[in-house]
């Protein structure tokens, strides 16, 4: 499939076309086969965390531990050949605490040639792609003592906000991609619970951030606070660096990842769907959860990164079909699609990356 955009399509048009693109899709769904497995070396044995599709390249990015301390890379994956092309070092590794082993979020910014990264040292991390395996990253500290994770990139800014999600409290980090300088803040004690007198604090962290162009906002999953105990989605202001408007999930939930859909919707990983216009909710699809998620617009589905990975028409919310990967629930957490050819890569513990297709798409 071309990787050329689509530009200068009338927005009438263009509707049309995804209209037909998914009834299409829909009428030709099939069950799931594995294409491949891709061996990644150590075979992904000491954990790893969120991966990322950039269809424009062709190329998957995968946040691997490594086998211990200090041996923390980013796999780089080609996409239309399904093989593994080189690692870039320099994070912080398996340390066997959660907290502080890394790297972990990861995406892509095409246009600078940069993949960026959070690692186990309260530190962001940026690599020139153009210097493939011989990337050097680029650290940023964000001023916390353990990890930080889960990222999102504002490209009309050139912010980047990324979450430290396991210091008390935890706290959003904004972040100049130009200028690669820390901008600012966000504090957020409301996530952390008080406990029984005498006992620990309970800090339920933050989660994935989303960036929606058409409100010029970020979206932020949050698990658990005071005032939502079941867990809120809230829109952050890159500029101003305030939270402008808190989305309450009103059913049990504790959202982590985090996926922004056409329609200006939200979907969670434990499928509940926002509208991003009214803060309102507007489906809960059961029986569905996982930590990273995925929507590929190229199939209009959204994937859940958890065994099995649950299938969801993006449309429809209904589970299509559900795909069993490894051995165990965990086997997995993260999962992303390739938009240009549909295919969609599931890191497995012990394993390495497997490639599965919907056989209606061969």
């Amino acid at each position: 499939m071309s990787r050329k955009k689509l530009l200068g399509i009338p927005l009438l048009a263009a509707t049309i076309l995804a209209l037909f693109a998914v009834s299409f899709a829909k009428d030709k769904l099939g069950p799931y086969k594995l294409l491949t497995t891709i061996q990644i070396p150590g075979n992904l044995a000491g954990g790893f965390d969120i991966s990322w599709a950039d269809a424009s390249s062709g190329r998957y990015y995968l946040a691997d531990h490594g086998s211990g301390p200090g041996l923390g890379v980013i796999d780089v994956v080609d996409t239309e050949g399904d093989v593994f092309l080189y690692s870039i070092a320099g994070f912080t590794g398996s340390t066997g605490n959660r907290a502080t082993g890394g790297p972990t979020g990861v995406l892509t910014i095409p246009r600078a040639n940069e993949v960026w990264a959070g690692d186990g040292n309260s530190t962001l991390k940026v690599a020139d792609l153009s210097a493939g395996p011989a990337a050097v990253p680029y650290s940023i500290p964000t001023g916390g003592l353990l990890r930080a994770d889960e990222l999102a990139y504002d490209p009309l800014d050139r912010i980047i906000v990324i979450a430290n999600d396991a210091d008390t409290p935890p706290f959003l980090t904004f972040v100049s991609q130009e200028h690669r300088t820390v901008l600012g803040h966000i504090l957020y004690p409301q996530a952390v619970f008080p406990n029984s007198p005498g006992g620990a604090p309970v800090n339920h962290g933050l989660e994935q951030s989303v960036w929606n162009a058409q409100t010029r906002k970020f979206y932020l999953s949050v698990p658990a606070t005071v005032t939502n105990p079941n867990g809120e989605v809230d829109e952050i202001d890159p500029v101003s660096e305030k939270i402008t408007r808190v989305f309450p999930i009103q059913t049990s939930c504790g959202p982590a990842g985090l996926a922004l859909l056409p329609g200006q919707r939200l979907i969670t990983s434990c499928g509940v769907v926002l509208d991003v216009k009214s803060g309102g909710t507007i489906a809960a699809i059961p029986g569905v959860g996982a930590d990273e998620i995925w929507y590929n617009p190229g199939d209009d589905r959204v994937y859940f990164g958890l065994n099995p990975v649950s299938v969801v028409d993006a449309m429809s919310y209904q589970v299509v079909t559900q795909i069993t990967v490894g051995t165990t629930p965990f086997s997995t957490h993260s999962v992303a699609a390739d938009s240009a050819n549909n295919r969609v890569f599931v890191p497995v513990t012990g394993v390495g990356v497997q490639v599965y297709t919907d056989d209606a798409e061969q």
